[in-house]
């Protein structure tokens, strides 16, 4: 019998690697890429481990060339979906009894995977199938995802180890059991490695879950199934079930064994399954745990004392990186007229040289944004700013959606505060900006407090220390990551742990121990160690 007691240390991030120009690293990728780009692949369901064909086809494209299709994909239905929720709980019977070690160690096995066998595999998916740049694809399937399972087996030690005392004459202990049910995973298209912490962080602590992926994300999801297969996850603890939402949804909300649901997507969706869960409470076997973050609507803004052009070049980077379609992504900036002229002209001269277009091509800084719904949902913002006597578009403006869905990286100046895209979550490449007086600064922080319903993540810059704490105290519950003289994008597993509250979710903060608490249904035992035989206590005797 094995009766060791082992502690996961604290362990390093994984280096990002830099593909620079003539590394075998860039090229081994870019021939990933195009070994993928030449094939078309079939999708299944996986349940139980086992793959499962429907038949109902949907496509696969690259964003940035809609018609190259990289897959097929079968779609879910009801019946698909009763098997999934079935083989969930088939297997959390001997999953959430197996050992934390054993759990743990085929986590770091994935976690080895990701980074070292597959890592080229995993990152051209989500180049091709995401229109990723090859460091937006490195910097989180490989080495987010890896770190989220590293970091999440010592954060799971900790959380195990944390035990209550004992009497002089008793023992406690915690047991941190798994949810009795299953977990309802809903991941988005942007992230490949939230996909897979949406699942295994659970599955880390001992639940099984039933996984609805984004349509737009399979070619990346189904390898991360691949892999987890590979590295020895049991059959049923992840179950992989790509289609429709609302169908998938209404029979995973309507069961009683849902145990949870871990989602990142919109605020929409995720208000739907939290209202669902409420009228189905009756039914549940356990209150369900609802972990989820949704938008953002993102800011910066900035002092007098400022350097205008590091904000400008952190302005580029947080707005336009893989098309603003990070949750994180900077949407508003707030500018004091007396360095606007400045920061924008720096933010001109360095759009001259962001190139758009094929991500296999390293000149290009920016791919297409994902499907065509959200090309027409983001020009349907600039468009509505061209015809604004409110707006004035200072740089972009233009999209084309022939052969990709490119839309140019574009600036709105506002002399509205409130304008609808300074508002309104676009996720695109869309900066709106308003420019406030030098001595209207506390009028300024009320509006970047309360125009938005969303506090997921912001930033100020200021070379006047005072001024930035300032701000920073002013601005405390506008968003869950906030950054002084950064960009508001970038966290990284265990320095920076990720979630915003109001509208921007439940502040869980995914890459730290605050999340995986979640996945735990704590029984505290207590055992004596000489038992009392007689009921009465020593005051009773007179």
């Amino acid at each position: 019998m094995n009766n060791s007691m082992y502690f996961f240390e604290m362990p390093e991030n994984e280096p990002v690697r830099g593909y620079v120009k003539g590394s075998p690293e860039r090229e081994d990728l870019l021939n990933e890429a195009k070994r993928q780009s030449e094939q078309e692949i079939e999708i299944p369901l996986i349940i139980g481990g086992k793959e499962v064909r429907t038949g109902d086809l949907g496509d696969v494209v690259m964003p940035h060339n809609h018609k190259h299709v990289l897959a097929k994909y079968h779609k879910v239905g009801e019946k698909e979906v009763k098997m999934a929720i079935d083989a969930a709980m088939a297997a959390h019977k001997e999953w959430s009894n197996f050992s934390v070690e054993k759990r743990t160690t085929i986590m770091l096995k994935i976690a080895e995977l990701l980074t070292g066998k597959h890592r080229d595999l995993i990152n051209a998916a989500t180049m091709l199938g995401q229109s990723k740049t090859m460091h937006q694809a490195e910097i989180e399937a490989a080495c987010e995802a890896s770190d989220f399972l590293r970091y999440n087996a010592h954060y799971a030690s900790q959380i195990y180890a944390d035990q209550p005392n004992a009497g002089a004459d008793h023992l406690n202990r915690l047991e941190y059991r798994p949810l009795e049910g299953f977990v309802f995973t809903v991941t988005p298209f942007n992230f490949t490695a939230i996909a897979a912490n949406l699942n295994l962080a659970p599955a880390q602590m001992g639940t099984t879950t039933v996984w609805k992926p984004a349509t737009t994300a399979l070619l990346s999801n189904y390898y991360l199934m691949e892999i987890f297969k590979e590295a020895g996850l049991p059959d049923g603890v992840v179950n992989f079930i790509p289609g429709r939402g609302s169908l998938i949804g209404k029979n995973v909300m309507a069961n009683k064994d849902m145990g949870g649901i871990h989602f990142t997507g919109s605020n929409n969706t995720f208000n739907h399954l939290w209202q669902a869960t409420a009228a189905n409470l009756p039914n549940y076997k356990s209150y369900p745990r609802i972990v989820g973050e949704t938008g953002g609507k993102d800011f910066i803004f900035v002092h007098e004392s400022a350097n205008a052009k590091a904000v400008a070049a952190n302005a580029i980077r947080g707005a336009y990186e893989f098309q603003g379609q990070k949750c994180s992504a900077a949407s508003r900036m707030y500018v004091p007229k007396s360095l606007w002229n400045d920061v924008r002209d720096y933010m001109l001269e360095m759009l001259q040289e962001v190139k758009m277009g094929d991500i296999t091509n390293p000149e290009n800084f920016m791919g297409a944004v994902i499907d065509e719904t959200s090309f027409d949902n983001i020009m349907s913002y600039i468009n509505f700013a061209k015809e604004s006597s409110e707006a004035t578009i200072v740089a972009g403006g233009n999209g084309d959606k022939s052969v990709g869905y490119f839309v140019e990286p574009t600036i709105i100046e506002v002399t509205n505060p409130r304008f609808k895209s300074m508002e309104e979550e676009i996720f695109g490449p869309v900066l709106t900006v308003y420019v406030y007086d030098n001595n209207k600064l506390d009028e300024a922080l009320e509006l970047c407090d309360t125009t938005s319903p969303y506090a997921l993540t912001g930033a100020v810059f200021a070379q006047d220390s005072y001024a930035a704490d300032m701000i920073t105290q002013r601005l405390r519950y506008t968003a869950g990551n906030f950054y002084v003289n950064d960009k508001p994008t970038g966290a990284v597993v265990g320095m920076q742990p990720f979630g915003g509250s109001r509208a921007s979710g439940t502040n869980d903060k995914a890459g730290s121990y605050l999340n995986l608490i979640r996945w735990t249904n704590p029984r505290n035992i207590k055992e004596v160690y000489n038992p009392a035989v007689d009921f009465k206590y020593p005051w009773l005797d007179v």
